[in-house]
């Protein structure tokens, strides 16, 4: 079960002015399940994307990123979950091409305004024939209110959807956000988010929804990790439909800006914790902050240490304070001039160690007590400075093995 992560109610998702979406059965790989989404898009809307630094990266990321360098005005996006066509080669490609061809026939708009995604088990090939089948009783299912079934429809091994909506004043117009996510195992950074959509009904200028998306993602699914790998299929995307009806956002700066980012990142950022929360097998959600450092790229190098720690994580599932893992974690994090002498470690409220050894207050009965939690904060002051960087995480337990041993029976 994931941690302290209920199923999101329909009700808190916006409709967005703009988008509408289709979901249905394809049995691409299961019988009775959904498994293909379709999201149209009106004319003159503004999408912006982000994509797994894998270079192992699926077919359908590389038609994105083809796509969205074209400059194309995108009216389409068609996502099937069961097959990430990845590790396919040309022969991946194709189908994901033809798949994209399809629907924009459909639609009586250029494949270049279609984007793909997938995801699944790697190295099958995409049931292409299946997809397309599905697409006219997608197109003709799409609404404005499906974003709960979209959610449902992205899944792998997630548990529950996850799905989250924010509302802001701009220019004296309500604005709605609304975004869903999948992912529970290979997430990491660059991207950790499997696959992530939020459209808005915000008006930005189209040439600050790429700034926009990567914006988000650095504060937020760059910012989870629930096993360390990273997907070939990881993809974050923005939509602007511009019919909130206030002036055009110009700049990200500007107290509107500011505003829609705050909303946008309040969604994104619910989303990337709700991935972790559902990690595979995880009993824990664990913060880790770092604070004290030189810059914040050591701080997030000392973070992913301690996040990504098997040793770490797994003392976190059997709530054992074997907390010199974390010191181990931090020394060798690639700081190479890091004065242990200076280090301090807090669980929660317990002050652990101080000047890097053990604090003579510390009682290993008040560690158990955080290590029982559900939601533990794990705080490192470096003492090198100023910078901070906190990320998320999750335990490691018997139950991610048998996950993802099991993946593909």
């Amino acid at each position: 079960m994931p941690v302290n992560l209920p199923a999101p109610d329909a009700a808190t998702l916006f409709p967005i002015s703009g988008v509408r979406i289709g979901v249905v059965e394809a049995g691409v790989r299961k019988q009775g399940r959904k498994d293909v989404s379709v999201f149209l898009l009106d004319p003159g809307s503004s999408v912006g994307g982000v994509f797994t630094t894998n270079r192992f990266c699926a077919a359908p990321v590389q038609i994105c990123q083809q796509n969205l360098a074209q400059g194309a005005d995108i009216r389409a996006m068609v996502i099937n979950t069961g097959n990430a066509n990845a590790g396919t080669g040309a022969d991946g490609l194709a189908r994901a091409r033809a798949t994209c061809d399809a629907l924009s026939a459909r639609l009586a708009v250029s494949p270049e305004q279609v984007l793909p995604f997938s995801t699944g088990v790697i190295m099958e090939p995409l049931p292409s024939d299946r997809i397309i089948a599905a697409l006219d009783r997608a197109i003709a299912a799409a609404r404005a209110d499906a974003w709960l079934d979209a959610a449902e429809g992205i899944m792998t091994t997630d548990t529950v959807p996850k799905a989250f909506g924010q509302q802001v004043q701009i220019g004296g117009k309500t604005v709605s956000v609304t975004g869903i996510s999948k992912g529970a195992g290979m997430i990491r950074p660059n991207m950790a988010t499997m696959l992530g959509f939020i459209a808005t009904d915000a008006c930005v200028h189209p040439d600050l929804m790429r700034p926009l998306a990567l914006a988000l993602a650095q504060q937020s699914f760059n910012c989870v990790t629930v096993d360390g790998d990273t997907s070939t299929n990881d993809s974050l995307v923005v939509v602007a439909t511009h019919q909130a009806g206030h002036a055009q956002i110009d700049s990200l700066s500007s107290p509107e800006g500011q505003a829609l980012f705050g909303a946008l990142l309040a969604v994104a950022q619910q989303l990337a914790h709700a991935i972790v929360r559902d990690g595979e097998g995880a009993t824990k959600f664990i913060t880790v902050q770092v604070d004290g450092g030189a810059n914040v790229l050591e701080c997030s190098k000392v973070a992913y240490a301690i996040a990504h720690s098997p040793l770490v994580k797994t003392a976190f599932f059997a709530s054992d304070p074997n907390l010199g893992r974390i010191l181990a974690a931090v020394g060798y994090a690639g700081i190479e001039d890091l004065d242990q002498g200076g280090i301090e470690l807090f669980l929660d409220d317990v002050h652990v160690a101080t000047k890097g050894g053990r604090n003579t207050a510390y009682q290993e009965a008040d560690g158990q007590r955080v290590m029982r939690q559900s939601e533990i904060t794990v705080r490192v002051d470096l003492g090198r400075g100023s910078a901070s960087h906190t990320v998320w995480t999750c335990d490691l337990s018997h139950d991610y093995v048998t996950i993802n041993a099991d993946y593909r029976s």
